[in-house]
């Protein structure tokens, strides 16, 4: 198919989708990008496109910045706001020849596992036997899974922080990776918890998600957080060592989590995980249970940082030096009585002002001790628990390096778990009058992925479907996570293609 049919294809299914909420702006029928996709095509025919992604159309979440689309964030907040520049990522896209295909919508500052709280509506999924407009798309990269899956974009990018871009691809059957923190530049993606934020690719396939992955897999100096050449190359050297480097000939030593086979796990997740380890066994792998003793610990843990970085980030919000200023009560658009309350309070959506107060105070000083610090140690035990349990070391920290890599039988090489514990819930029980379900129940949802995010670990979802004795349904779709060591992006990417489009 030529890129120039791909693309019409995809605005087609842009519009015959729209009911589905995924994207907030869409490419015109006509304009600059169709002259792009057509020298594209050109290149192509003759063997020299700019890379893989070359004419392609990748949709952009909309809390990363872009110099010709508005960059809301889904907050009324940011309604007006359209960024002087693009964001690295987006920048070095286009330079490889993609297309900007629309930026997706999401949940207000990235705070949500359901996309439902964005001032542009709910964004909706759909799976067989299922309304249309019924389930939840996951969150908070919700509008850039579903528009993957329904085929508006190639790809998309989304950003991760606990979960965000791998419990939509989940919920919507696609592939969403999250790399090592620091591989790919946040610079120009509006923050929400610094020390957790991921820029994640999401693909119908891991070779999609790969070939964008190459294209933003750069360092920027303009990310402080960015990886310098100097530590990726150390990286690169340990994962070249022997012990390390034979396993790309050899069976793999899969882990599974003993602490991640809760109670609450749906039959199809439980199903899907069995079998998905069971189809590794006949390839020749082997499986190896393994101890995170600190994981139900995490999901708390979270929930103390992630805010607590949050109600610093949002201050800028504050109708002086970013956000929308509303009409001050006296009617004077000049004054400047009530103005932060004001901005505050009609500019950010509910569940971020939960998040900022939840922040706030346990930043206080009556509570920083007993909740922030406290936190931060039990980041510190649940990167430790990975550190035991994987084969590599963490290629990073000086004191490890050489201590477990040159012994063949010391850890794991991967983990695999399910992504998300159930299958999608309604979004009718999530909001409007038959809601049943609290916000500390969406919390829940991503108590598999935010393990990973603590310790800035590449993770992977993979959609998995399983047999049923009688006809198919779509409760056997399920979401599979693969979770590497630091640095190891490459081999949870491998482990993913084993895995992805498997009937079990």
């Amino acid at each position: 198919m030529s890129l120039l049919r791909e693309a019409e294809k995809c605005l087609a299914n842009q519009g015959s989708h729209a009911a589905l909420n995924a994207l907030i702006t869409t490419l015109h029928q006509s304009g600059q990008w169709l002259e792009r996709v057509r020298d594209a095509d050109a290149r192509r025919t003759r063997g020299t496109p700019k890379s893989e992604v070359d004419g392609r159309l990748v949709a952009v979440k909309d809390n990363i910045c872009t110099r010709d689309l508005p960059t809301t964030c889904a907050s009324n907040a940011l309604n007006k706001f359209v960024s002087p520049f693009n964001a690295t990522v987006v920048q070095q896209l286009e330079d490889a020849g993609a297309i900007v295909a629309g930026k997706a919508n999401l949940d207000e500052f990235g705070m949500g596992s359901h996309s439902i709280h964005s001032s542009f509506g709910p964004v909706r999924s759909s799976r067989r036997g299922h309304d249309a407009e019924n389930l939840s798309a996951g969150g908070s990269s919700g509008g850039s899974a579903v528009a993957v899956a329904t085929a508006q974009c190639y790809a998309a990018l989304g950003t991760d922080t606990g979960g965000s871009v791998r419990l939509p691809a989940a919920y919507t059957g696609t592939v969403g990776f999250k790399p090592s923190y620091g591989l790919i530049s946040r610079w120009g993606v509006v923050a929400y918890a610094n020390s957790l934020d991921t820029v994640g690719v999401l693909g119908r396939d891991v070779a999609s998600v790969r070939h964008v992955f190459g294209v933003v897999n750069k360092h920027d100096s303009r990310d402080p957080t960015n990886l310098s050449p100097s530590s990726r190359s150390r990286i690169d050297s340990h994962l070249r060592m022997p012990a390390l480097a034979s396993r790309a000939n050899s069976p793999l030593r899969i882990g599974v989590p003993l602490e991640y086979n809760i109670s609450e796990l749906s039959s199809s997740a439980r199903h899907a995980w069995s079998r998905s380890l069971a189809y590794l066994r006949r390839q020749g792998h082997s499986i190896q249970t393994v101890s995170l003793p600190t994981t139900k610990l995490a999901l708390s843990a979270y929930y103390v940082l992630a805010p607590a970085e949050a109600s610093s980030n949002l201050a800028k919000y504050d109708g002086v030096r970013y956000g929308s200023r509303p009409e001050a009560p006296d009617g004077n658009a000049s004054s400047e009585s009530y103005l932060y309350a004001k901005t505050r309070g009609e500019g950010l959506g509910s569940e971020v002002k939960r998040r900022i107060l939840l922040g706030a105070f346990s930043l206080s000083a009556d509570a920083m001790d007993n909740y922030f610090i406290q936190a931060q140690r039990v980041r510190r035990l649940v990167q430790h628990d990975f550190n035991a349990a994987f084969r590599a070391c963490q290629p990073l920290i000086s004191s490890q390096m050489g201590t477990k890599s040159e012994s063949a039988d010391a850890g794991v090489d991967v983990l695999i778990c399910p992504t998300a514990p159930s299958s999608p819930p309604c979004i009718s029980s999530l909001i409007g009058p038959d809601a049943t379900s609290s916000p500390l129940e969406a919390y829940t949802n991503d108590v598999f992925t935010v393990p990973a995010s603590l310790a800035g670990l590449p993770a992977i979802s993979v959609p998995v479907t399983t047999e049923s004795a009688g006809d198919a349904e779509d409760g056997d779709l399920a979401g599979i996570q693969i979770i590497g060591q630091y640095g190891d992006d490459e081999l949870v990417l491998k482990v993913a293609e084993l895995l992805e489009g498997r009937h079990l």
